[in-house]
């Protein structure tokens, strides 16, 4: 068990979030897995009822226990489990906040075999790659492109993935909660270089971020 959760956290755990889009996600995998669980333990109940007591159920006939096993028990439990993962869409669709109008706008330009940031909003700013300069607590708005192959920008601890199509922009909010170092990767297979298509995200206070970005741009 201690093995098994130790694969919950690290940089690029999606089950260890530090952002409400991340958390959202993480939430809904825990309900998914819950869910996959009574279902299971359902169904192995039933089972063990048939296999240690002959005489369970013998009484209802098969298309009775097909009505009753097979539908009426589990669709309570499926449709729960859609109505939540319909909420949580919405939820991610809106950036996982409210503060839609604060939002900070970032380029994430893929190219074999590495990404390229930049400010379009901040003046003077060029493109840095590699690293993504983000201020914590602010919603910020993934502009993703591509140059040759369709890659896909994701960092597992602040948000969903969005794919980097060539000749179209794609977007993804996403928001980190606390100053940090975050990892990023390409989750679409783009060539040989793949694996090394990694990329960080430094969380800043504000003041944090501005220097970083006034480091950047000279100014």
């Amino acid at each position: 068990m201690v093995s098994l959760l130790s694969g919950c956290s690290g940089e690029l755990s999606a089950l260890d979030p530090a952002g409400p889009s991340a958390a959202s996600i993480a939430d809904l995998w825990w309900a998914m897995l819950w869910g996959a669980c009574a279902l299971f333990t359902l169904v192995l109940g039933l089972f063990l009822a048939t296999w240690f007591v002959p005489t369970f159920g013998r009484r209802l006939p098969p298309d009775r226990w097909i009505l009753w096993g097979g539908l009426a028990l589990p669709l309570p439990v499926l449709i729960a489990l859609t109505l939540y993962a319909f909420t949580q869409g919405e939820f991610l669709l809106k950036g996982a906040t409210k503060d839609t109008e604060d939002a900070l706008q970032v380029r994430a330009i893929g190219r074999m075999w590495q990404w390229h940031f930049s400010y379009p909003t901040l003046p003077g700013s060029v493109a840095e790659a590699g690293v993504l300069h983000i201020p914590a607590g602010r919603t910020i708005e993934i502009v993703a492109e591509s140059e040759d192959v369709i890659h896909s920008f994701w960092v597992p601890r602040l948000g969903g993935k969005i794919d980097a199509v060539p000749g179209h922009a794609n977007r993804l909010r996403i928001r980190a909660d606390q100053p940090g170092r975050y990892g990023g990767i390409c989750s679409e297979y783009c060539g040989t270089g793949h694996a090394g298509m990694r990329f960080e995200v430094r969380a800043h206070d504000n003041d944090g971020f501005l220097n970083a970005v006034s480091a950047r741009t000279g100014q």
